[in-house]
C-alpha cells in the first residue's frame, strides 16, 4: 500500500484546509517543489497534488506550480485534481509530465465526460469521489448530491477509470482517524483500486488500512498528519511495505 503525500495548492503555496473550507487554511510551505522534495526524500513513491483555487474556479489556477514539480521529479508518478473540467486541461497536465488526472465535480455532474476521457487517455484517469454519509459532494465540497458513492464508482469502473480516490469529507483535515468501514465497503463493491483519503492521523490508521488492503485499497493519501508530525511518512511507508502485500503500487 502506497502512502501518498498531499500537496494542496492555494495561491501557489502548499496549504491544508479543514473540511474543504477555503477560509480555514494552514500554510505549510511557500515553495511546493521544496515540499515535494521533502516527501521524496522520505520515500514517497507517488504524489497527490490538488489545485484548490482551480477546484473552486472550475479551471486550473496553479498549473505552473504543478508543472514545476513534475519537471523536478520526472520519474515520480503524480496525480492531480482540482478544476479539471475539459479535455484540453487533461492533455496539458499529461504533457507537463503528470501521470494521472483526477476528475471530481464534473465526473458527477456530467458522467459521460469520464467515459470520453477514458477512451481518449486510457490509463491516466482517476475519479475522486468526496462523500459525506455515503452521498457524493461536489463543487469543492460546497454541495451534497443525491448520488450514492458506490453506484457512481461502479459506473466509473465500467467506463475504464484507473482508480477511485475516496475522501470522507467529514474527516478530512480534522485528524479524527480514517473511515475504514466506508472505504472497505466501497473497495468491496468494485474491482478497481481504491485510494483512501481523509482523516489519517497516525500510524494506527496505517495499520488499520493495511489490515484490509487486500480488499482493494492500493494507497492512502495523507496531508495534515505528515505536515504536523503526528505521522512519520518514512516510518509509515516502511510499515505499510511490511504489512501489506500490495506495496508495489
Amino acid at each position: 500500500m502506497l502512502l501518498i503525500p498531499a500537496i494542496d495548492l492555494k495561491d501557489g503555496k502548499c496549504v491544508r484546509l479543514r473540511q474543504g473550507r477555503m477560509e480555514d487554511e494552514t500554510v505549510f510551505g511557500e515553495d511546493p517543489v521544496e515540499v515535494a522534495q521533502r516527501w521524496v526524500n522520505a520515500g514517497a513513491r507517488r504524489l497527490h497534488m490538488v489545485d484548490l483555487n482551480g477546484a473552486f474556479k472550475g479551471k486550473p489556477v496553479n498549473a505552473v506550480v504543478i508543472k514545476a514539480v513534475a519537471e523536478a521529479f520526472p520519474d515520480l508518478p503524480i496525480q492531480v485534481g482540482g478544476g479539471i473540467r475539459d479535455e484540453e486541461t487533461v492533455q496539458a497536465y499529461l504533457d507537463a509530465g503528470v501521470q494521472y488526472v483526477i476528475i471530481g465535480t464534473k465526473a458527477v455532474s456530467a458522467p459521460h465526460f469520464v467515459n470520453d476521457l477514458c477512451l481518449e487517455f486510457p490509463g491516466h484517469i482517476i475519479v475522486g469521489l468526496d462523500a459525506k454519509d455515503g452521498k457524493v459532494a461536489i463543487e469543492g465540497w460546497s454541495k451534497l448530491s443525491h448520488h450514492s458513492v458506490i453506484d457512481m464508482a461502479q459506473r466509473f469502473e465500467q467506463d475504464g477509470v484507473e482508480a477511485i480516490v475516496f475522501t470522507d469529507i467529514g474527516r478530512d483535515g480534522m485528524m479524527s482517524g480514517v473511515n475504514v468501514d466506508s472505504t472497505v465497503e466501497l473497495a468491496q463493491a468494485i474491482n478497481i483500486p481504491v485510494i483512501a483519503s481523509g482523516g489519517i492521523t497516525n500510524i494506527d490508521d496505517i495499520r488499520a488500512l493495511c489490515a484490509v488492503s487486500e480488499e482493494g485499497i492500493m494507497g492512502a493519501i495523507t496531508g495534515r498528519a505528515i505536515y504536523e508530525g503526528s505521522l512519520d511518512l518514512a516510518a509509515a511507508q516502511k510499515l505499510a511495505d511490511e504489512l501489506c502485500s500490495t506495496g508495489a503500487g
